[in-house]
């Protein structure tokens, strides 16, 4: 059967009790047609006002035939098998011709013999009652609907217990299902206090469709908390029984807002500053008591009248906006006197508002700091609790790069945020967010906003609710000032003082930081290493060339440096010609060596440098830390300091590996070179002396003093060890100054004693030559200590003539005319020339010892060369001492050859000065 048919038989149609003429009248009068079908042969007859209700023309008769037989065919199926006198109703859904859709209602009886044989029956057109039900369908839908979505909580209870609630009542009560309400007292839902008054409020509410006042109820919810609402009871009727509808609205943000008008109420009346609301044309609309006291005007006069009046100057708002909103400018008190004022506006829906700060008194301290004063101008924004901006100033358009129009309505999340570190910070943790959702301020966080133009900016932001009281979700009012330029000066400023300003790589301060990072890095695995490059020679190239070409190659050597290693190797400079290379995971001591070679390969490479072909070297030190390995950054450093330092002792261009021997051995050198500054002080240094004899008659005509240490711990220390350590630091010439009044005193004194034409010999550091004191320090002794200049010899070593000729040859033309004699040590070690020594007050030449040691050995070239030696010493009418003399041999060869003095352990070890002249 068709879906939009519904036949059923009925009983009992009263009219069909009717003649046919009565019958036709009564259809005439109810807008109905009559018609019948015989059942055996399909003829149909039907009364004219059929044609009217199916739309068609009287005269298409078989249009008619045709579609009420298709109307009624339920009925002509059910006729032929239900017995005579059967009635049938049925309602069906025409389209009629035009287009437009009818519902017609057909009432029949068969008639006949045995059966039916004819159906007689009316036809009338219910399209408006059909229409009228499914009105009524359709706004119980809509009603239905309308209770369903509601934000407000709509409620049925009956006899005080809930059988109705909406979804909304979900949220107020703070149940995970509004069925978990039903059938409970609504009682349990509304505050001890306020039982009593509801009681009486809906026992008042006798007749159906009464209703209550609005009234305000705390509502208990399920967890725990409060929520202050309006309710309103309706007295209706629950499935024919009396009930009370009740329907509650959430008042908090409206409570809310009251309380935050008040406050901005209150603000405005007891704010220093004059607050000015105009409309656009500029006619005062409110005028705070602050204005009074500014201008002179009571309010009562000012309303009304035009700004520009009042505060005797013009005042545009419009041009101040357009100028960023502030504006500084001179008004006028009433009784004339001049103001100098701060003018802040705002834009109003109809007109503006003008915030007048009267800065008289302040406005030289305010050009003075201008600066600090623009830098603490804040945008601020104002988020309602659902989440859109309501009001921002005018600064905020400026920093956020959009105007007010715009702004007023989004959501603040439409601007990317990112923290510090880059990443994005996701909707829900915006500062705005969190705050709006847990009511808790959040102060000066540090943040990076992507602007409408897709720049970016730098922001100091806070949070806090504006109404502090009121429960989140509430409006809240975030303040942010623009440190953009701050935080570039800052980051620049962290840049220069962690990196070189000439070589642009870290400095000594960065290389420790990011070291000591990844040492304290509990899951490192790898190895550390630590490389310290020093160029050789490096004081040559400023000395000779300058400072500007020195700098010069140094930018070069830190780019060739940076270029050899890896994007995660670190290369810094520490200082002067100080680089240090900072690697991590090289596996062994040959892919160091590796890295070392392809470093030294890159810096010995040709610098070109305004035409000059300049070429550097460099010493390394080298350190590594394994996992687990305690040492700090400053100690890594420190070792490979120590690392380099012992392979510039080794040559140009060499490294060093740093290890437990080599630090312990300069743990050692640091301590004795602290204790050798209280060596002197504490009578720990003392003199030996050995003798110096004629080789020709074995007679003793000098002696040589040599500086000895006794150490109250590790007893003698040897100068092999010490006389260095004095060298490479200021001691040297403490020492030696100790050192040549201590002799000239003892040999001044055992000459005196003995009556002993004895002469002395001290030696002197090249680090002596330097000192402007020297000379005056031997004139000062000879003076004191009564010895004749001729019978004090200095011996400086071949290697202090070779490193500053010029100077020292000055040095030693000024000891020569104290009248002392001098003396070169160590012959034939500093690879100098006779014909340099014959430009040098020279008196005696003294052989080095490891020429002396290979006289008395067989195959041996020693003797051509002291032969050599002597010979052009001689000729030059220098002295000849040999030293090293161990052997009777070596004294025969040497006299044989016309050496003229010697002195080693075969002659004598030295001895104290009371051993080697002993009391008679």
């Amino acid at each position: 059967m068709d879906g939009n048919m519904a036949a059923h038989a009925f009983n009992g149609l009263p009219m069909w009790q009717y003649p046919p003429d009565v019958m036709e009248l009564a259809l005439a009068a109810s807008d109905s047609a009559m018609w019948t079908v015989d059942l055996k042969d399909d003829s149909v007859t039907w009364s004219p006002r059929l044609a009217d209700i199916l739309g068609f023309p009287e005269t298409a008769v078989d249009e008619i035939k045709h579609r009420l037989l298709e109307l009624i065919k339920p009925m002509t199926v059910a006729g032929c098998d239900y017995p005579v006198w059967e009635d049938f109703d049925l309602e069906q859904r025409h389209d009629r011709p035009e287009g437009d859709a009818r519902w017609i209602r057909f009432l029949a009886r068969g008639r006949g013999r045995g059966g039916p044989a004819l159906l007689r029956g009316i036809a009338t057109d219910v399209t408006e009652r059909h229409g009228n039900e499914q009105a009524l369908a359709d706004l119980a839908d809509r009603y239905r609907l309308l209770v369903d979505l509601s934000p407000d909580a709509i409620c049925v209870h009956e006899n005080g217990n809930l059988v109705y609630v909406n979804p909304a009542c979900k949220r107020f009560a703070a149940v995970d299902a509004p069925e978990e309400l039903l059938n409970r007292p609504i009682t349990d839902f509304v505050a001890s206090g306020s039982v009593s008054e509801m009681l009486d409020r809906i026992g008042s509410l006798v007749e159906p469709g009464q209703t209550s006042e609005p009234t305000e109820v705390m509502l208990r919810r399920f967890n725990g908390e409060t929520m202050l609402v309006e309710s309103v009871s309706v007295r209706t009727n629950w499935q024919g029984r009396p009930a009370f509808q009740v329907i509650m609205r959430d008042i908090t943000a409206q409570k809310a807002a009251e309380s935050a008008l008040r406050y901005q109420a209150a603000l405005v009346s007891h704010v220093s500053d004059a607050i000015i609301a105009t409309k656009a044309d500029g006619t005062v609309t409110s005028w705070n008591p602050a204005a009074e006291q500014v201008y002179g005007w009571p309010a009562y006069e000012a309303i009304g009248r035009d700004v520009g009046m009042l505060v005797g100057a013009p005042l545009d708002p419009v041009a101040i906006l357009e100028d960023g909103g502030v504006a500084d400018a001179t008004h006028n008190r009433i009784d004339g006197e001049r103001l100098a004022i701060r003018v802040s506006a705002a834009e109003m829906r109809e007109g503006f508002v003008l915030v007048c700060a009267d800065e008289t008194v302040r406005r030289q301290l305010e050009r003075r700091y201008s600066i600090v004063v623009a830098a603490l101008s804040e945008g601020i924004l104002v988020v309602g609790p659902t989440g859109l901006i309501e009001s921002v100033n005018p600064a905020a358009e400026r920093i956020l790069g959009m105007s007010r129009d715009r702004l007023i309505g989004q959501s603040p999340t439409r601007f990317a945020l990112f923290d510090e570190r880059g990443a994005a910070i996701p909707h829900w943790d915006y500062p705005f967010a969190k705050t709006g959702r847990t009511g808790r301020p959040c102060d000066n966080q540090t943040l990076r906003v992507k602007r409408a133009d897709g720049s970016s900016a730098w922001l100091s932001l806070s949070c806090r609710p504006l109404d502090p009281d009121a429960p989140p979700p509430s409006r809240i009012v975030s303040s942010f000032t623009d440190i953009t330029e701050s935080r570039a000066i800052g980051e620049r400023l962290e840049h220069d003082a962690t990196h070189d300003p000439l070589t642009g790589l870290a400095n000594r301060t960065l290389v420790l930081r990011r070291l000591n990072r990844a040492l304290q890095n509990p899951e490192r695995e790898t190895r550390a290493c630590v490389l310290f490059v020093d160029l050789d020679k490096f004081k040559v190239i400023n000395d000779s060339l300058g400072h500007s070409t020195g700098d010069k190659v140094l930018r070069i050597v830190g780019q060739r440096l940076s270029n050899c290693v890896r994007r995660s190797d670190l290369v810094g400079r520490l200082g002067g010609d100080e680089f240090a290379v900072v690697t991590f995971g090289k596996g062994g001591t040959d892919e160091i060596r590796a890295l070392i070679e392809h470093l030294r390969d890159s810096l010995t490479q040709p610098i070109m440098i305004e035409g000059r072909r300049l070429h550097v070297d460099a010493s390394t030190g080298i350190v590594t830390a394994e996992p687990g390995d305690d040492r700090s950054a400053e100690d890594l450093i420190r070792d490979a300091d120590v690392a380099m330092y012992e392979a510039k002792k080794r040559g140009r261009g060499s490294y060093e590996f740093f290890d437990v021997e080599l630090r312990e051995r300069i743990q050692r050198e640091l301590r004795l070179e602290q204790d050798l500054r209280e060596a002197v002080l504490a009578d720990q240094l003392w003199v030996a002396y050995q003798p110096v004899v004629d080789v020709e008659t074995g007679r003793t005509i000098a002696v040589e003093g040599l500086m000895r240490w006794e150490h109250p711990t590790h007893g003698a220390i040897s100068p092999v060890e010490f006389i260095p350590l004095a060298e490479e630091s200021d001691l040297i010439n403490v020492i030696g100054d100790f050192m040549l009044h201590t002799t000239t005193a003892e040999i001044a004194s055992q000459r005196r004693l003995h009556d002993v034409d004895l002469r002395l010999t001290v030696n002197l550091s090249a680090k002596q030559l330097d000192d402007p004191t020297l000379v005056p320090s031997v004139r000062k002794a000879l003076e004191r200590t009564g010895l004749p200049p001729e019978a004090l010899c200095l011996e400086i070593t071949e290697s202090a003539l070779v490193r500053e000729p010029e100077a020292a040859a000055q040095v030693l033309r000024a000891l020569r005319s104290l009248g002392v004699r001098l003396a070169i040590d160590d012959f034939g070690t500093g690879y100098s020339a006779f014909a340099q020594l014959w430009r040098l007050p020279l008196d005696t030449l003294k052989i080095d010892q490891s020429f002396v040691a290979g006289l008395d050995k067989p195959d041996s070239d020693a003797v051509a060369i002291v032969t050599g030696i002597v010979n052009t010493a001689h000729a030059m009418k220098l002295t000849v001492i040999a030293e090293g003399t161990e052997t009777e041999q070596q004294v025969a060869v040497l006299k044989e050859l016309g050496c003229d003095q010697a002195q080693g352990y075969y002659f004598g070890r030295p001895v104290p000065a009371w051993r080697l002249f002993p009391l008679r």
